[in-house]
């Protein structure tokens, strides 16, 4: 893939990423992070979400750089959230791959239970995400 091919995704991922942590860090999470097969009960479905938010949210308290880059983008026009996370997650890259992996569960769900999981203001931003 070419360099200008990795930077445009990237620049999705990260407009993505402002607009899906910002959601995820205002979601309650209840639930430690399961790697069971997806219960497709609404509890089950429910659960998963929780789980990937709390996840999530124990990661960026622990990444100081990344918790603060999407703390602050939660405030931030969309366009400058979106170049300050892009800046952070080219510059630390084994991070987007470490909070793609713990977004995941999302994505088996939807899969597994033939469901949206994420309310339709962050699912766009879920899939781009991902996407990197």
């Amino acid at each position: 893939m070419s360099s200008s091919g990795k930077s445009a995704r990237r620049r999705i991922a990260a407009t993505a990423a402002a607009c899906f942590f910002g959601g995820l860090a205002a979601a309650t999470a209840v639930a430690p992070a399961a790697s069971a097969a997806p219960d497709c009960s609404p509890a089950g479905v429910n659960g998963t979400l929780d789980s990937v938010t709390l996840a999530a949210q124990q990661y960026l308290a622990t990444h100081p750089g990344a918790g603060g880059v999407v703390s602050a983008a939660v405030t931030q026009p969309r366009d400058v959230a979106a170049a300050n996370i892009r800046n952070y997650f080219t510059a630390n890259p084994g991070e987007y791959y470490e909070l793609r992996g713990i977004l995941a569960p999302i994505g088996d769900t939807q899969r597994a239970c033939n469901t949206t999981v994420l309310p339709p203001y962050l699912a766009g931003a879920y899939q781009e995400f991902v996407a990197g």
